[in-house]
């Protein structure tokens, strides 16, 4: 059996989903890794990878989002604890990070373009100040 690299738990109960390889692909299709076989859910939804002892969750472009602790994102680093929102289904990752993993950090560079205007994403408006 290959090694378990940690778990999402539905919230509200259900069958922990092992994350049971270093890239999984999360969505409708039945060819994803994790299938979620609801239609609000994209065909592929999301992407989660492990890098350095860390969990990284990528959106795919997917119709209806991806969120972290409530917030949609396209790309953040997951500390343990996190709720991931995919499609409005919740799970809370479950895994241990390497002991001074940089988690902070993560978080600041957390890939939030929803957050910014056009210009901002465009690189031709700089953050306002606040």
């Amino acid at each position: 059996m290959a090694d378990v690299f940690g778990r999402l738990v539905p919230v509200g109960g259900g069958d922990p989903i092992p994350l049971m390889q270093e890239v999984m692909t999360v969505g409708r299709r039945e060819s994803c890794d994790i299938c979620l076989a609801f239609t609000n859910v994209s065909g592929i939804h999301c992407e989660f990878s492990l890098r350095n002892g860390l969990w990284t969750v990528r959106d795919m472009g997917s119709s209806n989002g991806t969120k972290v602790n409530g917030v949609r994102m396209l790309s953040r680093t997951l500390k343990p604890g996190d709720e991931i929102g995919i499609a409005g289904h919740k799970f809370i990752i479950d895994y241990i990070a390497p002991e001074g993993a940089p988690l902070d950090e993560a978080e600041e560079k957390a890939e939030n373009v929803f957050g910014q205007s056009l210009l901002e994403r465009a690189g031709l408006q700089k953050k306002p100040k606040k």
